[in-house]
């Protein structure tokens, strides 16, 4: 209940990176109630590469505001399952792309305006700015000064650091797994193998990168072998991701949130390690949004999960002890 405006904490994180000398290291995106051209103007002004639109790319597409998505029973059929409403949705892709075109027709506008070629050559230039004075008790004592302020600009242009090859994380568990001499053989000759390893919620999309040279290989279902690995600790967001079939995980401990997310195949058993101290099917051992995106496979839960559980399914099947709300 207490957002701030995107100018503030644009013009503080843009800044704050071009101080400590990391600006260059970060693509800034920022988006709150852009409406146009103009909005995409300011912000590049105040230092960010990336533009967001949400509300405004609904309407463009039919959507009249009712903000009663929730309930299933959105007037125009834009956020409703039901299919009576989903007839009267009048959206055509068209829509969206011309208010887009009109929106970066509008900046190329402004930018010949103030002289300038590309987006990338005002992008930080505080210095373009000029306060308008307008009186008003409502704003006559606002202070713009923070957001006209400028502590240099990044060394390279956005186009630059929107290109950069992607920063490693450093080591991910998966890359270990893959270079498991047992598990490349099993994915490479189609054998069964059965391997054992500790978890830490700083492993995140686990499984994720073994499912994908899996499929790049053998496609969605050609794997004829199997790998069966047990995990035995905390998982990070989105365990066992997109796994095709052949890959059955074991967790021995609990999850985060995104379980199971874009699952194709495989089976995931989640059960807590043997002395508790708590009752099993009483305890939320997965977290929020599990099977997001999940078009087949099992998933079997000795425990609870958090909200929207299954919310994006499509063909996975799931047994859990319980669930939060919106399953």
């Amino acid at each position: 209940h207490a957002g701030g405006p995107w100018e503030l904490g644009l013009t503080e994180t843009h800044q704050t990176l071009i101080a400590n000398g990391l600006r260059e290291r970060v693509i800034l995106r920022v988006d709150g109630g852009f409406k146009s051209g103009v909005d995409v103007l300011m912000a590049a002004v105040m230092g960010a590469d990336e533009y967001g639109f949400g509300s405004v790319a609904m309407i463009a597409t039919g959507c009249v505001m009712a903000r009663i998505c929730h309930t299933n029973n959105c007037p125009v059929g834009v956020a409703s399952q039901r299919e009576e409403l989903r007839a009267r949705f009048p959206g055509v892709p068209g829509d969206l792309v011309n208010f887009f075109l009109y929106v970066a027709e509008e900046v190329r506008g402004m930018l010949a305006q103030l002289g300038y070629a590309k987006l990338d050559d005002v992008i930080g230039r505080t210095d373009l700015f000029r306060p308008r004075d307008i009186s008003l008790v409502k704003t006559q004592h606002l202070d713009l000064s923070y957001i006209l302020s400028n502590v240099g600009l990044p060394k390279w242009s956005s186009t630059e650091i929107r290109n950069q090859d992607v920063h490693t994380n450093g080591p991910v568990l998966d890359e270990v797994l893959l270079a498991d001499a047992e598990i490349s053989d099993a994915i490479e000759y189609e054998k069964v193998v059965h391997k054992t390893c500790k978890i830490y919620n700083v492993d995140r999309a686990v499984c994720g990168r073994i499912a994908g040279v899996i499929a790049k290989k053998y496609g969605d279902t050609g794997f004829a072998g199997q790998l069966n690995i047990t995990f035995i600790g905390s998982a990070g967001q989105s365990f066992a991701c997109f796994l095709t079939p052949g890959m059955n995980i074991h967790l021995i401990g609990e999850a985060n949130d995104y379980v199971g997310k874009g699952m194709a195949g495989g089976e995931v058993v989640v059960t807590p390690v043997e002395t508790t101290g708590f009752c099993p099917e009483e305890a939320t051992i997965v977290g929020n949004t599990c099977l997001y995106g999940a078009t087949g496979g099992q998933i079997f839960v000795r425990g609870k999960a958090g909200e929207r559980f299954a919310v994006r399914n499509s063909l996975a099947q799931a047994v859990v002890e319980g669930t939060g709300d919106h399953f």
